[in-house]
């Protein structure tokens, strides 16, 4: 009725917990777990939307194609987040205030990292998803392919607000896993020509600017 050839679904890096004992970066092929095994639901329904959209687009003669994400951030994003603590820390720095962390956020160590991929990238690739002719797969990674440490973001932030400093923990969470888990994006990038455009310094300072003119985030 529509006349919608293809329909891109959002889903997230978190359907491959219970892999991350599998070393990063991670790829859609990569044997998914049958059992619920992330702390929180989202996972557990992203995963399980995947597989509903794609039933229901073959019976329906559309296409479906699943796309990962990995962190995103930037404008018009949440200022916390209980899994990674970038929009805290730049909200904090912005304000002049304290950072304000999620409350179930415990990654506050210096030398911990997580795949951010700023959300003008992340709306590209998204753009590139939906508008390329043919796509050679269902399931696409949409990340930065890289982790950004919490030192590496606080540097950036600092650099364009002298001064902030938000309090972060030397080393690695010791009860973390040991490493960073990021997306492998060499899929998205071969089927589409995708590829990042936002560093870390450059998302920090777009990001402060778009807040500085007045944006509540």
């Amino acid at each position: 009725q529509w006349a919608v050839g293809r329909v891109c679904l959002a889903s997230t890096i978190g359907v491959y917990a219970g892999t991350f004992d599998q070393p990063s970066p991670l790829s859609e092929d990569l044997p998914l777990p049958l059992a619920a095994s992330a702390p929180l639901s989202i996972p557990t329904v992203k995963r399980s939307a995947e597989l509903l959209a794609s039933f229901v687009g073959a019976r329906a003669d559309f296409e479906v194609i699943n796309m990962r994400f990995s962190a995103i951030w930037g404008p018009l994003g949440r200022k916390q987040s209980p899994f990674f603590i970038a929009p805290a820390m730049i909200h904090a720095a912005v304000s002049g205030r304290a950072a304000e962390f999620d409350p179930r956020q415990q990654n506050r160590y210096a030398a911990d990292g997580i795949d951010l991929c700023y959300v003008k990238d992340c709306a590209r690739a998204v753009a590139l998803l939906q508008t390329r002719g043919t796509l050679a797969h269902t399931t696409y990674n949409v990340g930065s392919g890289r982790a950004t440490s919490n030192a590496e973001l606080l540097a950036a932030i600092a650099e364009h607000v002298p001064g902030a400093r938000p309090t972060l923990s030397e080393g690695r969470d010791p009860n973390g896993p040991g490493g960073d888990t990021y997306l492998d994006i060499g899929r998205l990038q071969r089927d589409t020509g995708y590829q990042p455009e936002y560093t870390t310094d450059r998302a920090v300072a777009d990001y402060i600017t778009w807040l500085r003119a007045g944006n509540d985030r």
